[in-house]
């Protein structure tokens, strides 16, 4: 997959990865070169690895182990994935006090708090922000830290029509997340019960589908917010949220702290991310 190396630094190397295979592209065989979390921007891709399958969509983390061979695949949907990749050497992880069975998962579902961090992460990288690429990808890797010591790891393997559905479904809810969309609506697009789709979901994807499109909403409210972009009340309406108070308290529920602080901090003021973001209980 081609890969643009945007820093190395010290233990800390991060890179772009835009992939375009298709459905009519074959997979193959690749290996982790070392411990690595990445954060899917857009697309959507399977991964076999350690005799397990994950689906991968906008908000997901990839989690690379050094020497596990991994098969991605693309059997979904045409257009490829954009991935911006954190490669971690041993001695980072030991500085963390990150177990190294912790990167032994595979991947994570979208979760808040590491969905707003990766589109900050994305502004750095591509100079939307004054912050440091390095400093968010530490920040990143402590969040990851915190999250995988309590995580529990039972897990059901689907069959292969249903992760093909729920991931269909997640890039539907992903373009629509700025609309009015509901458990039912979503469903019937699906062409499910709601019932039956919340489960098939939920299993396949290790979230809700309203928690997605809460995270889908707060991915692009992140990006608007990381640039120069409209004021706090426009992004609010703009990625979907139909209440402004709703969408300051998703925010700093997600972020740990309000969408002006944290666009403050994507322009300069790390203090407001040392503080908020790296040592959250």
């Amino acid at each position: 997959m081609p890969a643009t190396r945007r820093l190395k630094s010290g233990a800390l190397s991060v890179d772009d990865y835009r992939c375009s295979i298709g459905p009519a592209d074959s997979p193959f065989t690749e290996v982790f070169e070392d411990f690595s979390i990445s954060f899917v921007q857009s697309g959507s891709f399977g991964c076999h690895a350690q005799g397990r399958s994950f689906e991968l969509v906008p908000g997901s983390i990839l989690v690379g182990h050094p020497g596990d061979e991994y098969l991605c695949t693309h059997e979904h949907r045409a257009g490829g994935d954009v991935c911006i990749s954190f490669h971690l050497e041993p001695a980072l992880i030991d500085a963390v006090g990150c177990r190294t069975a912790f990167w032994k998962i595979g991947s994570l579902p979208p979760l808040a708090e590491l969905v707003v961090l990766g589109e900050l992460a994305r502004a750095a990288a591509d100079g939307r922000s004054d912050i440091g690429l390095e400093e968010v990808g530490l920040w990143l890797v402590g969040r990851f830290t915190q999250i995988v010591s309590d995580r529990k790891q039972d897990r059901v393997e689907p069959h292969a029509r249903d992760r093909r559905r729920a991931v269909e479904a997640a890039l539907w809810l992903d373009e629509h997340s700025h609309e009015p969309v509901d458990l039912e609506s979503a469903a019937s697009e699906a062409g499910l019960s709601p019932f039956h789709f919340l489960r098939l979901f939920s299993d396949v994807l290790g979230v809700t589908p309203h928690q997605y499109l809460v995270r889908s909403r707060l991915r692009h409210a992140a990006r608007l917010l990381a640039g120069d972009g409209p004021s706090i009340t426009d992004v609010a309406f703009e990625v979907g949220f139909g209440d402004l108070s709703n969408f300051m308290r998703t925010f700093q529920r997600a972020a740990g702290m309000t969408p002006r602080r944290f666009r403050r901090a994507s322009r300069a003021d790390r203090k407001i991310l040392q503080d908020r973001l790296l040592v959250r209980p």
